[in-house]
């Protein structure tokens, strides 16, 4: 695996690459997180023959922070779409988790005919988020200190023996680094914001599209972010969807359960993209 800095339109990110070929897999982390979250699986999928990419989206991990940009799933898809030109990729498969599968499908509602396939993991936009719990998402964003960061994993984690130290200073120093307060605020008031994250719903836009792409929806069973309801709900209306759940798991399958994540998306990417 080899990582790099990528201008993408005024905007530096980050890139983590393994794997070669034709058949581009992108991985689009979370809110708060960033590109290395995919640790586990980036170079296990790049050896079942996939050219793997993760990037960092602008306001977390080693992406430019602060004020100017579009902080929302639209201005995300874009900076997606746009890495993927910058990288010479004309389609690929999407895998984003979290607030990164909504900007999965909503780039793959905006490019189908780019996008091979589709893997959500535990994706906001599936349904509709209340007040209530918009409120709380912006709140725990603007939280950064070491105390907030720590209780932020232990409630994605069903594993807490995975949480060491060392990650929570890692997180802690990265989303206090210049610009992370900035770029934090902006995406808590898009979460708040009527015409933020509220009128941004991806499900109705996925379902029109039909089997437009084959699409997989991967769930920890003891997803207290995004509970397990809102997958089973959402195959329920997307023609062809599978929904595959992983135990034990909270809101990081592909982390608690690498192995089996991992071989679930390679079956899954192989059944709709073989190798040519």
């Amino acid at each position: 695996m080899i990582a790099y800095p990528l201008g993408v339109g005024g905007w530096r990110t980050r890139i983590l690459e393994s794997g070669t070929g034709h058949r581009a897999l992108f991985l689009i982390h979370g809110l708060g997180a960033r590109a290395d979250r995919w640790h586990e699986n980036l170079e296990p999928l790049a050896r079942a023959g996939y050219h793997c990419y993760a990037l960092d989206l602008p306001g977390h991990g080693f992406a430019d922070k602060g004020t100017g940009f579009a902080y929302g799933v639209p201005g995300f898809a874009a900076f997606v779409r746009d890495a993927m030109k910058a990288l010479g990729v004309g389609e690929a498969a999407l895998c984003g988790t979290s607030l990164g599968g909504h900007i999965a499908a909503w780039l793959a509602a905006e490019l189908p005919q780019s996008i091979r396939a589709l893997v959500l993991v535990g994706a906001t936009g599936l349904a509709s988020l209340g007040e209530a719990e918009r409120r709380a998402i912006a709140q725990n964003v603007r939280d950064t200190t070491r105390e907030g960061t720590e209780r932020k994993l232990r409630f994605v984690l069903a594993n807490h023996t995975l949480l060491t130290r060392e990650w929570v200073e890692e997180e802690w120093r990265i989303n206090t680094s210049p610009g992370a307060d900035e770029a934090f605020d902006r995406l808590a008031r898009y979460f708040m914001d009527p015409d933020g994250i509220a009128g941004h719903g991806v499900g109705e836009r996925l379902a029109a599209l039909g089997e437009t792409f084959p699409t997989l929806l991967v769930w920890g069973k003891g997803d207290q972010v995004v509970p397990l309801a809102v997958g089973e709900q959402a195959v329920a209306r997307l023609a062809g969807a599978r929904l595959h759940t992983l135990e034990p798991a909270g809101h990081m399958p592909y982390l608690e359960r690498a192995e089996e994540f991992n071989r679930i998306v390679r079956e899954f990417l192989d059944r709709t993209w073989p190798r040519s």
